[in-house]
């Protein structure tokens, strides 16, 4: 399975003061994430860098300095811009991953090799992630992201191998 490099971090949704300062609605786990990177992308194939000058949180949003961009109306051109990271700039944790790179695995049963469908969603519920899988009929499963639940993740084979709590899934004994 092929990994996108730069993947979205966030969308520029408003200006912050005459200075040319953007706010940044954030798409990662944290805001703060987001302020670690010293350069960003405009577009989804890395050939518009810009050189982050500042970067804070305010809330939930980002607010970023971004080269070249020193007037009110250079920021307001930038409004509703996506912003990428390079995915060479980040070391995960173990077990850590995109979302984007989760979507589209092929969810298989750890115990009878039984496909349960493909995960189509990742919902963020704060004590821990719920996968969304999808089988070839629609059926909706939900599944913890627990350790307990899933067991192995090889983004590269394109699978994820689960074991289903008791009645976790309906049709599971």
């Amino acid at each position: 399975m092929k990994q996108k490099r730069f993947l979205e971090i966030g969308k520029i949704t408003n200006v912050h003061g005459l200075a040319g300062e953007v706010k940044v609605y954030p798409w990662c786990d944290d805001a703060a994430f987001l302020c670690s990177f010293d350069v960003l992308y405009t577009d989804r194939d890395g050939a518009h860098a810009v050189s982050v000058l500042r970067a804070r949180v305010q809330q939930n949003i980002v607010i970023l300095q971004l080269e070249g961009c020193t007037t009110r109306e250079q920021a307001e051109a930038l409004r509703g811009t996506v912003l990428y990271i390079d995915r060479d700039d980040i070391e995960l944790e173990e077990g850590c991953y995109f979302i984007q790179d989760l979507i589209g695995l092929h969810v298989m049963d750890a115990d009878t090799g039984k496909e349960w469908g493909i995960l189509r969603d990742v919902l963020q519920t704060g004590a821990n992630d719920v996968y969304v899988i999808r089988n070839e009929a629609g059926k909706e499963y939900l599944a913890p992201a627990i350790p307990d639940v899933v067991l192995d993740t090889d983004i590269a084979a394109g699978t994820m191998t689960i074991r289903p709590l008791r009645g976790l899934f309906d049709d599971a004994d």
